[in-house]
């Protein structure tokens, strides 16, 4: 290797990591000139297409086509049926996807892609609605369209300043607001988002307690009058290392785990009552709560837990949740 080789290699880091954060600071700088551009047009885009009694359909050529596409998969995702047809199929054949009650979602950064001709034309005359995402307002997609969300002028941060870069950066975010604002718009919450993402970590995290909590005779429990010889023996019994303490009415009022018991450790233990040792107030959650904030419960605070007890609206414990049911449902 040449001294001059080697010198340039030594330098490669540096300047890699000067170019990545010139594109990175070129492509957030387009993200907050696209913030502050933002107006009633947004408004009116978002209400065009919650209107729809169809699909949102999204299309482009290339890289917008690209972006198109997880557009597409973002809007359906989130509450808002959507689907990506690529223009040059449209031409083809594709057309016959769209129906009544659709709405067209087109991107284009020059406004003047041949390919979407068609597809706008073929949307102008069956009156489906149509949002355009160009950098041109006075291009010929822009003059078609119903509502326009234009991009403003930002430099593209491939330094030869023609791969699309910043434009598709902010496509793709101008995107992800369209189906944020949706989402709001249709109320769509968790419940929703776990029916259409049943499987992964995702749909797991999105499970309800009840699900994965054991009930009824699994529930390791005692009044507070226990004493802590038969304490210990209904804890092995049961085996999740705790024991849960119930008043006259059934009401969960304290805890006594591995560590009360470490705590308590003295020749007088096995003598004394459970009440006497337990931790009160324990954390607890609702059986309805999802099985990502009981994970969250369970880490919350300087001391992390292993077992949550599952609680009414009174306070009666009517389960318990260990985390190895969060590992096992892949939650954790």
């Amino acid at each position: 290797m040449t001294a001059a080789v080697a010198s340039l290699d030594a330098a490669a880091p540096d300047q890699d990591l000067d170019t990545a954060r010139a594109v990175l600071a070129a492509e957030a700088a387009g993200l907050r000139a696209l913030a502050a551009s933002l107006d009633g047009a947004f408004a009116a885009a978002v209400a065009l297409l919650g209107a729809a009694s169809g699909r949102v359909v999204v299309s482009g050529m290339g890289k917008s086509g690209l972006i198109a596409r997880k557009i597409a998969a973002t809007l359906a995702s989130t509450g808002t049926p959507a689907l990506f047809i690529h223009p040059a199929e449209a031409s083809h054949g594709d057309l016959g996807m769209l129906v009544a009650g659709d709405a067209v979602l087109a991107l284009s950064n020059s406004g003047e892609t041949a390919e979407l001709a068609d597809l706008v034309e073929h949307a102008r005359r069956f009156g489906l609605r149509l949002v355009a995402i160009t950098a041109r307002a006075d291009s010929t997609l822009a003059q078609a369209a119903d509502a326009v969300l234009l991009l403003p002028p930002a430099p593209e941060a491939c330094p030869l300043g023609l791969a699309p870069t910043t434009s598709t950066t902010m496509q793709l975010a101008l995107g992800d607001a369209l189906a944020v604002a949706l989402l709001r718009r249709r109320g769509f919450g968790p419940a929703d988002f776990r029916r259409i993402h049943p499987g992964g970590r995702l749909g797991a995290r999105l499970r309800r307690v009840r699900d994965l909590m054991h009930e009824a005779g699994a529930m390791p429990l005692a009044p507070p009058d226990l004493p802590m010889d038969a304490a210990l023996l209904r804890m092995t019994e049961r085996r999740f290392g705790c024991l849960g303490i119930v008043d006259a009415g059934g009401r969960l009022i304290g805890i006594v785990t591995d560590g009360d018991l470490r705590r308590a450790m003295g020749p007088d233990l096995l003598a004394r009552r459970v009440g006497e040792i337990m931790t009160r107030a324990p954390r607890t959650i609702g059986p309805d709560a999802l099985a990502a904030e009981a994970l969250r419960a369970m880490n919350q605070g300087a001391q992390p837990i292993t077992t949550l007890f599952v609680v009414d609206t009174a306070e009666r414990p009517v389960g318990i949740l260990h985390v190895h049911d969060l590992l096992r449902a892949g939650v954790a």
